[in-house]
C-alpha cells in the first residue's frame, strides 16, 4: 500500500491530492515541499525521509503531481500550472505556514518556479534538481539535452485511443527507459524492480492509461518559462549532476543566469550525479537543503 494520505482541494472542480509526510508537522520549523519526477511518485524521496538531520531541520511534505501516484481528479486534461495551484492549495488545506521551500526533480523543477511565481509571498526559496526551464526545443538539444518529444512520441500515440483499455499497464520497456535515464543504467536490481512494480501499479486500466498519457503530453508539449524567470524574487539553488542523461549542465549554466531578480541564484554542479540527483547523491542534496534552511528559513 502507498505511504500517502489524501486531502481534498477545490482546483479543477475537485482534486484528491496525495501527499507523504515522514514526520508530523511542526510549525516551529521551515517546510520543504518535494515534487517528484515524471511517472515516479513521492517514494522518490525515501532517502530524504530517512535522514534525521534533514527531518530535524525541516518539515518534509512530498505532494504527488496531477497524473502521478495516488493524486486523482475527474478532469482528464491538466497542466503543470494546475499542479502548482494544487500544491499551494494543499499547503493551505493542511495549514502549513511559515517559511516554505520547494524542491523538484526534473519536471518538479519547473513546478518549483511556477509555485514561486504564483505565490511569491509564500515561497521562501526553490531548489530545482536536474531540470530545464525552457520548453523542449532545438536549443536545449544542441546543449546536450534529450529530445523529449521525439522520445515520447510513440508512447503518447500508443496511449491515445477511444477504446476502453481495462487491461492497460505500462510496458516493462517503458519502465526500464525511465529507470535508465533517471536512476542510471547501472542501478541495482532491487531499485529497478521496485520502480518497475511501482510504475505498473500506479497506471492500471483505462484510468491509468489516461493519466500517464496526459503526464507525457504535459512533459513533451509544456510551455517554457524563460520570460517569466525575472519575476522570481526568492533564492534559487539549482543542483545538477554531471551524469544527468536528460538535461545538461551546459543548459543549467545558461538558465541560472535568467534569475536576474533573485537575491541569490546559484548553480551547484554535483560530480557523477544522475538525473534523479536526490537518489544518486542524497548526501550532497541533503547537505545543501540544510544549509539553505539555515540561511533563509529563519
Amino acid at each position: 500500500m502507498p505511504n500517502t494520505k489524501t486531502v481534498h482541494v477545490p482546483h479543477l472542480g475537485g482534486i484528491e491530492a496525495a501527499y507523504q509526510m515522514p514526520q508530523p508537522y511542526d510549525s516551529s520549523k521551515p517546510t520543504l515541499v518535494l515534487v517528484n519526477s515524471f511517472t515516479t511518485s513521492s517514494e522518490l524521496y525515501r532517502s530524504q525521509y530517512a535522514n534525521k538531520d534533514l527531518t530535524n531541520a525541516l518539515n518534509l511534505i512530498s505532494i504527488e503531481l496531477l497524473g502521478h501516484g495516488q493524486t486523482r481528479t475527474k478532469s482528464e486534461n491538466f497542466t503543470y500550472w494546475d499542479t502548482a495551484i494544487m500544491n499551494l492549495q494543499v499547503l493551505d488545506a493542511l495549514k502549513i505556514t511559515g517559511k516554505i521551500f520547494v524542491l523538484g526533480t526534473s519536471q518538479g523543477g519547473w513546478i518549483t518556479v511556477r509555485m514561486a511565481l504564483l505565490a511569491p509571498d509564500k515561497i521562501a526559496g526553490i531548489i530545482p534538481l536536474g531540470t530545464s526551464l525552457d520548453n523542449e526545443n532545438p536549443r536545449t538539444v544542441s546543449l546536450g539535452c534529450w529530445d523529449g518529444p521525439g522520445l515520447l512520441k510513440d508512447s503518447i500515440s500508443g496511449w491515445t485511443t477511444e477504446d476502453k483499455t481495462a487491461d492497460f499497464e505500462p510496458a516493462e520497456e517503458y519502465s526500464d527507459f525511465l529507470i535508465d535515464i533517471g536512476f542510471g543504467k547501472e542501478v541495482d536490481k532491487e531499485t529497478r524492480q521496485y520502480w518497475r512494480d511501482t510504475i505498473k501499479a500506479n497506471y492500471q486500466g483505462d484510468e491509468g492509461r489516461r493519466r500517464i498519457r496526459m503526464a507525457a503530453i504535459n512533459l513533451a508539449e509544456r510551455d517554457g518559462l524563460h520570460s517569466r524567470l525575472s519575476d522570481v524574487r526568492c533564492p534559487v539553488l539549482w543542483l545538477h549532476g554531471t551524469d544527468d542523461a536528460v538535461y545538461s549542465v551546459a543548459n543549467a549554466e545558461e538558465e541560472i543566469k535568467l534569475f536576474v531578480n533573485s537575491p541569490d541564484a546559484r548553480l551547484q554542479v554535483v560530480e557523477g550525479g544522475k538525473h534523479f540527483l536526490s537518489f544518486s547523491h542524497p548526501k550532497d542534496v541533503d547537505a545543501a537543503l540544510i544549509k539553505m534552511a539555515q540561511q533563509y528559513g529563519k
